[in-house]
């Protein structure tokens, strides 16, 4: 018995076809595991309670930009890198002069800048002098004499009879803080990391359904044989 095999393509035509197929799985599922991952952190901060704020300056980017590659890639990232990987790792926080960490009360409100309020901050803005209490047990104070206004802040009384003047908490100090691990990032990078290779075979296996048996045509020819 004989058998023949004949292919009716041009096969390099067919392997830069199937190349073109990886191609677009490959950018195609590096696209999605860069945008999945992007989702999956804000979602991860705005359920920690940190802020839709801070969920947005998660940001992404696939490569190429433009066209396929078999070498695509996604880039995730934050704008604001320090502040999300403290609650990603939940660093020992001390001042880095050596002296209290002041940490603001309700009543000492927020800053103009944005963040936490400093001391020098809070008595430029309220023309307020604070006065420092130590304590043996639990947090030293930066107290104030004044008044709590209708949105519960610290301000300046107008009484001239001293009614209504109270001493105010407005800063408690403590020499560091251990800031309570929120995030878990490497967990959803490792989940899209490893959703990776099932996205691309799946990919490509869809975009070269039904190729080959267009291209391959196989023709068997049995011949009898005479003996010698």
């Amino acid at each position: 018995m004989k058998l023949k095999l004949e292919i009716g393509t041009d096969l390099a035509a067919m392997m830069a076809a199937e190349i073109r197929a990886g191609e677009r799985a490959v950018t195609s599922a590096m696209r999605q595991a860069g945008a999945g991952l992007k989702s999956a952190w804000r979602g991860q901060i705005t359920g920690a309670g940190l802020g839709t704020r801070l969920a947005n300056s998660i940001r992404s980017a696939s490569f190429p930009k433009v066209g396929e590659s078999l070498n695509a890639a996604a880039l995730v990232w934050s704008n604001a890198p320090v502040i999300i990987g403290a609650h990603d790792t939940g660093p020992l926080i001390r001042s880095k002069d050596g002296f209290w960490l002041a940490i603001p009360t309700a009543a000492a409100g927020k800053s103009t800048r944005g963040g936490r309020i400093t001391p020098g901050e809070w008595e430029r803005r309220t023309g307020l002098r604070l006065r420092f209490i130590y304590r043996r047990r639990g947090p030293s104070l930066l107290v104030a004499e004044g008044r709590l206004n209708t949105k519960g802040r610290a301000v300046a009384s107008r009484s001239k009879t001293g009614r209504g003047v109270a001493t105010v908490p407005i800063f408690l100090l403590v020499p560091q803080v251990k800031l309570r691990k929120r995030l878990d990032l490497a967990r959803d990078a490792e989940r899209a990391v490893d959703a990776v290779p099932g996205r691309i075979v799946a990919g490509w296996a869809d975009d070269s359904s039904g190729r080959w048996p267009e291209h391959i045509e196989g023709q068997l020819e049995r011949k009898d044989r005479k003996p010698a």
